[in-house]
């Protein structure tokens, strides 16, 4: 059974986010974890994938963490082709055709999204992207301004003499991209919206 659009929708803002395919013997299986505070995801995210799922989430033992993981499938591993290169996570050239949904948008948001808010003078939103090159993050800034018309920059922040890379959407595209996400939303990421919109 061929994975249903919505699904593919959904696995990529996971695997540009928390998601992970972790490949068993020839195919792959997508394993969702989560804080408990985020239990709500979690489920909501088996609803879309239950039909390749033996056990329905749990919740661990030692660190609460709300998770669960598919059958090692070969719907899975084409994915793991597209999005693992030596078993690390990279951006595809063809990101474009495949972060093209607001609910991809969403997904990705809920997963490693930011928001900074000060009351009645500054907001703005921030892709956690660290693992990714300055190339393959200038590919989503691209994929956004192309597919959304939300406009963004890379940052390149300092941290313990490390410089990690984030994708920042400022003045120029933060009202249209709270616009797109904001209906995808789950309220467990509420915090993630500006008061002045929700």
């Amino acid at each position: 059974m061929p994975l249903s659009q919505i699904q593919q929708y959904i696995l990529t803002g996971l695997l540009l986010g928390d998601g992970c395919l972790e490949r068993k013997s020839k195919n792959s299986r997508l394993q969702v974890k989560q804080s408990v505070g985020k239990k709500e995801y979690v489920f909501w995210l088996y609803n879309y994938f239950s039909e390749f799922v033996k056990t329905p989430p749990q919740q661990r033992k030692d660190t609460d963490q709300w998770y669960f993981a598919t059958r090692s499938l070969p719907q899975f591993e084409e994915w793991n082709t597209v999005f693992y290169k030596n078993r690390k996570k990279i951006v595809t050239e063809n990101i474009s055709q495949l972060l093209a949904s607001p609910i991809t948008l969403a997904v990705w948001f809920m997963d490693d999204g930011t928001l900074d808010y000060r009351e009645k003078s500054h907001y703005s939103f921030t892709y956690s992207t660290d693992s990714f090159s300055v190339k393959e993050v200038s590919l989503l800034q691209t994929a956004l301004l192309e597919n959304f018309g939300i406009e963004s920059s890379i940052q390149t922040p300092k941290s313990r003499g490390k410089k990690y890379t984030k994708l920042y959407i400022g003045k120029n595209g933060r009202e249209r991209f709270i616009k797109i996400i904001q209906p995808h939303i789950l309220d467990c990421f509420a915090y993630k919206v500006p008061q002045i919109i929700s």
